[in-house]
């Protein structure tokens, strides 16, 4: 795997967040913004919107990421991604993907159409002008919808040191389990001030960009809003680190604990 390609995963996995309330962590007009550094470079930034939009008849979330590298970086691997994903309001379900990536001339241009009634998902690929059906798991999410769906995953805030979480995620073609592990909870210090947060660690594969199964660290805000507020990781060579650099329309308040 590549920098750039290492890049890309942290600029959607910093979006991972959850909820243990019934009702949606989040509503249209969501917005954030992630600033990804690469050892001392200012690599990119990553945004997420939330939208309200209609498919067949029923109101649905619009949810658009967007990911992109800045300055020295894009002579190095210049990306300007696009994901979007129409997302079921009352079971968090998607019924649509759409990803248009551009990573140094690398391109991809795919919609992704969910039947959850029949376990499949129809992807179509404008840029070789193909189609193809995948079986797919219950409850199956894209990469998008999956850090919405975990915003309101139950119990979250019940977990203890330790314990994992896990869903079943579709990209590239492939059904993948999602898993992360309940670390437990720290303060930390933010631009915003000292955010009370709970920490995980997703399960990564080793030896080839990550030093070990638990390179990766995310720290939560511990608010109804559970909002990412911060993301390192420990390289076979060098490191990455992700902040939350500024957001607006949350549902609820944003708790910082000292300014």
């Amino acid at each position: 795997m590549t920098i750039k390609k290492i890049i890309l995963l942290f600029i959607f996995i910093t979006v991972v967040s959850f909820k243990s309330q019934k009702e949606n962590a989040f509503a249209a007009g969501e917005w954030f913004k992630f600033r990804i550094h690469y050892e001392i470079v200012n690599a990119g930034y990553a945004t997420l919107e939330v939208k309200d939009a209609t498919v067949n008849n029923k109101n649905v979330f619009r949810v658009i990421g967007r990911g992109y590298t800045t300055g020295v970086s894009k002579l190095f691997f210049n990306v300007n991604d696009l994901y979007e994903s129409y997302i079921d309001k009352e079971t968090g379900n998607p019924y649509q993907f759409i990803r248009k990536i551009d990573e140094g001339g690398y391109t991809k241009n795919q919609e992704g159409f969910f039947n959850q009634a029949e376990n499949e998902i129809l992807v179509k690929d404008h840029k070789h002008f193909t189609e193809k059906s995948f079986a797919i798991p219950k409850n199956a999410q894209d990469i998008l919808s999956s850090f919405y769906y975990l915003r309101n995953y139950p119990s979250i805030d019940k977990m203890k040191p330790g314990e994992f979480v896990a869903i079943d995620m579709f990209f590239d073609d492939t059904t993948t389990k999602f898993r992360l592990k309940f670390i437990g909870r720290e303060d930390i210090r933010t631009k915003f001030g000292v955010i009370s947060t709970m920490v995980f660690r997703p399960i990564v594969q080793t030896g080839r960009v990550f030093k070990e199964e638990e390179s990766l660290t995310i720290w939560i805000s511990d608010d109804d809003n559970k909002l990412p507020i911060r993301i390192k990781a420990s390289l076979l060579v060098g490191s990455i680190k992700a902040d939350l650099e500024a957001f607006k329309g949350l549902k609820y308040p944003f708790k910082v604990k000292v300014k």
